[in-house]
């Protein structure tokens, strides 16, 4: 059979496998290549590539395996979450995330009657349900100076990274239809529940909807709303709500993670929704601040400019990632905010920036929770 032929044999026998074939409907997300240029295999998030001489001395069973942990580095969407961790250290970031995925397909398959893992891959029992950045984490402290060990594939961060918002998203919301389809389908095949994937398919809270409850909920006590002036959120719908008034709103500080994992247009997104609620709480002033592993830049504006800050605005970032520097320079300034909104991927210091003296509410892109204020997780759009 011709390398074409035994992926498409095992493509084929994954959609029938009942505790895998939630991951059928992601292996036709992208493009399929083989080359002689990966030494086994490798991703980039989308599209896969196999070296034929490598996956043509594999049994069925091994290159199930193989074919399984290019999908789901795909489904977990490794080469875009973490890239972070790539940055910092490359040969442990690619070996943190293969632990997962490995772990994964064992844990589905403990047998091996569907798949096993080509000699050479890497599996730790003590990473059970462990994170990839708590693996990568727990790699360093062991090692700092360790070397990558033999991998089952390559990971194509540069690729990854050369990829448009825009494609990044299309691919996303493919894998996630992709995924839920394959879950319909495990249920009827009777399949076991795939603990990775119930975490990422798992209903999402609305985060513009918690996020405009906080911010009316600072506010509650020291204004009412009005119909004198209409909230200018629904004004372009023809509809007529009431805005909040008064004189006793202060500062709100709004502090913007650039470190490099965050992308553009979560950003812009989060302003957008930021400025909205705005127009409605109508805060004294607004200090807008991009910081990594210091403060970068601040830009500050009232209720005449708030319209003015998705076109002026301009972030600055990129090195590492120190949350403390937001609440120093907010003590150094002797600022007094009503409330600090901080957005970021949550992979800060272990003290989250120390102890906050006034109202905190994390965005977080990740799933990591601060100790401090009220967290809430950002899913985009």
């Amino acid at each position: 059979m011709t390398p074409q032929d035994r992926i498409t044999r095992s493509h084929i026998a994954i959609m029938r496998s009942k505790e895998f074939c939630m991951f059928s409907g992601v292996l036709s997300v992208g493009d399929i290549e083989f080359s002689d240029k990966v030494p086994t295999a490798g991703t980039n998030g989308v599209n896969v590539v196999y070296n034929p001489e490598y996956i043509k001395d594999l049994s069925d069973k091994e290159l199930n395996f193989l074919v399984l942990h290019e999908a789901i580095h795909k489904a977990f969407q490794h080469l875009h979450m973490w890239k972070k961790l790539f940055k910092k250290n490359p040969q442990v970031a690619n070996m943190a995330a293969d632990y997962i995925v490995n772990q994964n397909i064992k844990n589905a398959d403990l047998n091996e009657d569907f798949a096993k893992m080509p000699q050479g891959g890497l599996y730790d029992i003590r990473f059970e349900n462990w994170t990839t950045k708590q693996v990568f984490d727990k790699l360093l402290e062991e090692n700092p100076n360790m070397q990558q060990q033999y991998q089952l594939d390559v990971h194509d961060w540069e690729g990854a990274d050369k990829m448009s918002d825009d494609e990044v998203n299309e691919a996303k919301k493919k894998i996630d239809t992709a995924l839920r389809q394959g879950e319909i389908l495990r249920g009827k095949l009777g399949g076991n529940t795939h603990r990775g994937v119930d975490d990422i398919l798992k209903p999402k809270i609305n985060w513009r909807e918690q996020l405009r409850e906080y911010m009316n909920a600072v506010c509650r006590t020291k204004d009412k709303s009005s119909w004198r002036r209409p909230s200018r959120r629904y004004i372009s719908q023809d509809i007529y709500m009431p805005s909040m008034i008064g004189e006793s709103i202060g500062d709100i500080v709004l502090a913007i993670d650039t470190s490099g994992s965050i992308q553009q247009n979560e950003i812009q997104t989060f302003v957008s929704e930021l400025i909205a609620i705005c127009h409605d709480v109508q805060p004294r002033n607004v200090h807008l601040i991009y910081w990594d592993h210091d403060v970068q830049t601040v830009e500050k504006y009232d209720a005449t400019t708030f319209d003015m800050i998705a076109k002026s605005t301009k972030p600055r970032g990129g090195g590492g990632t120190r949350v403390g520097s937001v609440n120093k320079y907010i003590q150094d300034n002797k600022l007094n905010p009503e409330t600090a909104i901080i957005f970021t991927d949550g992979y800060v210091e272990e003290d989250w920036g120390g102890s906050w003296k006034h109202p905190t509410l994390w965005v977080v892109t990740s799933n990591q929770i601060s100790p401090h204020g009220k967290t809430l997780s950002f899913e985009g759009e």
